[in-house]
């Protein structure tokens, strides 16, 4: 039962959120969402570990406050501040999913990858979750901004998996994509939350993000 739990603290790095952290948005296993959403679709696909990773946004610090870039089915690919994320991922029953702050150990480039992910704003969510198409989806805007000094991609991609673990396709996607005029992309290479906060770029950081809420959500 999801007990209202804000973060999960799982290391000794400075407190403190910087540009270029990433903030990845779960709810545990037994949290009860229907498949016939996306995001119980994902959590079915992609689950793990006790926690099932949703979502992942990326921060800027700005004028003294955190600001959110990312991907989502409500907004396409927006910029807006973090309390507008707070709202927007509210679970049903009120409390708000585990934020876990992720940041790459060697951040230097963070200011880059900020203004790679600013140029993305304004493309739609990426329904169809392909590449290069002109839309994008959480993880695909994370892979697409976060390039090294010699341009490459940090984040791997992996076979997509959209099978729950009975080895089904939930109703969610065999609609959707049908709808879409497509097959279910299973085993087409990209990109998950749950995968890329394994990534061993990243480490955790010991981050309360609702004390950044201006609004204290809790």
């Amino acid at each position: 039962m999801m007990m209202g739990i804000a973060l999960i603290a799982l290391s000794c790095t400075p407190k403190g959120l910087q540009t270029g952290d990433l903030v990845f948005m779960g709810i545990p296993q037994d949290y009860s969402i229907s498949e016939e959403s996306m995001d119980g679709a994902i959590s079915a696909a992609t689950g793990g570990g006790g926690l099932n990773l949703i979502h992942v946004a990326i921060i800027e610090m700005a004028e003294d406050r955190p600001y959110v870039i990312d991907a989502t089915l409500k907004y396409g690919t927006d910029r807006h501040p973090l309390d507008s994320t707070i709202k927007q991922f509210t679970l049903k029953d009120g409390s708000q999913p585990v934020y876990i702050v992720k940041r790459l150990k060697n951040n230097k480039l963070a200011g880059q990858w900020i203004e790679n992910a600013k140029k993305f704003c304004g493309q739609p969510y990426d329904m169809r979750f392909l590449p290069d198409n002109g839309a994008m989806y959480c993880s695909e805007l994370v892979r697409d901004s976060y390039l090294g000094p010699q341009n490459e991609f940090l984040f791997e991609e992996k076979p997509m998996n959209w099978k729950n673990e009975k080895g089904e396709i939930p109703v969610y996607w065999t609609q959707l994509f049908a709808l879409l005029g497509m097959d279910v992309p299973q085993g087409v290479p990209g990109t998950n939350p749950q995968d890329m906060s394994k990534s061993p770029l990243l480490e955790t950081v010991d981050v309360d993000i609702l004390s950044y809420s201006a609004s204290r959500l809790l």
